[in-house]
């Protein structure tokens, strides 16, 4: 198994660890060029087929190594990231530094958590009312949201929120508060996440 399956870019001391991870890999470990680091593990294909069980070790692996610590920073790949060779990974760190450093300074310290509100099937809402009284409680505490996909007609909101570790506590409360004033919806609360969307370096894996 001498490809290397990538999570994501790490800055500073090198990461390594057993764990479940992608395609039956049981160790986790970074390649690294100066001081920054891709975590990857061993996997025998440079076209790993995104299964459920799969999608979820990747995320497992990127949830430990935030929570390493006392938290970590990582500019999390989407699933399917693999280099047959050190040497091509390596020159992907080498090319898109830049980005890679930027990013990594944007989410720092921070976490993604996610928000739907929803609405029961029968039940008329004011949405654009509700929109800005989310809007009103959590913009302030969070340092950047966007949205996301409305895949049914039932989602009164649906975003994502970059927040600092430090104001979780305080978001939570907020989101808490609304569900308190709005308990003819539904709040799912998701996260922390690895900040996905939030992160825009994008790169092709190299045979």
């Amino acid at each position: 198994m001498s490809n290397r399956y990538v999570y994501g870019i790490v800055d500073g001391d090198p990461i390594e660890f057993e764990t479940d991870a992608v395609r039956d890999a049981d160790y986790v470990y970074t390649i690294s060029h100066r001081r920054l680091g891709a975590v990857v593990s061993d996997v025998d294909t440079t076209d790993p087929e995104e299964t459920d069980e799969d999608a979820q070790r990747h995320d497992d692996v990127l949830r430990e190594i935030m929570n390493r610590d006392g938290g970590r920073a990582i500019v999390p790949m989407q699933f399917g990231m693999a280099f047959e060779s050190d040497r091509a990974l390596k020159n992907v760190l080498r090319g898109a530094r830049p980005a890679f450093r930027r990013a990594l300074n944007d989410v720092e310290g921070r976490i993604e958590l996610g928000l739907k509100v929803v609405r029961s099937e029968d039940e008329e809402v004011d949405a654009e009312a509700i929109e800005t009284a989310v809007a009103d409680d959590l913009e302030s505490i969070a340092a950047q949201s966007v949205p996301n996909d409305m895949f049914s007609d039932r989602l009164v909101l649906n975003r994502s929120y970059l927040v600092d570790r430090d104001d979780r506590e305080r978001f939570d409360e907020a989101v808490a508060d609304l569900e308190e004033r709005y308990e003819e919806l539904t709040f799912r609360y998701t996260g922390p996440f690895a900040p996905y969307s939030f992160v825009d370096v994008e790169i092709g894996a190299q045979r």
